[in-house]
């Protein structure tokens, strides 16, 4: 699962970049005033479309993971089931 704990840890820090970011710009346009929702609304959307452009291999890294141990565990399932069907 270590790619797991890959793409988890980079989406956290590139929410926590962007939420600098915009509490950043927002401080400079309005005078030091930001408001903390409107941050946090706007860092998941900046955060969320970045991520599918930049993390893109590490989420095929996932992908790859998830299918390589499904295709495992079905094919333990049906070693199982073709064993119960022959006794």
């Amino acid at each position: 699962m270590k790619e797991f704990v890959v793409y988890t840890v980079l989406r956290i820090v590139l929410f926590l970049a962007s939420f600098g970011v915009i509490i950043g710009v927002m401080a400079l346009a309005f005078d030091g005033r930001y408001h903390l929702f409107w941050a946090v609304v706007l860092s998941f959307l900046v955060s969320g479309v970045a991520s599918y452009f930049i993390l893109e291999r590490q989420r095929e890294a996932f992908a790859r993971r998830v299918e390589t141990r499904a295709a495992k565990a079905a094919a333990a399932f049906e070693e199982r089931k073709a064993r119960e069907d022959a006794d």
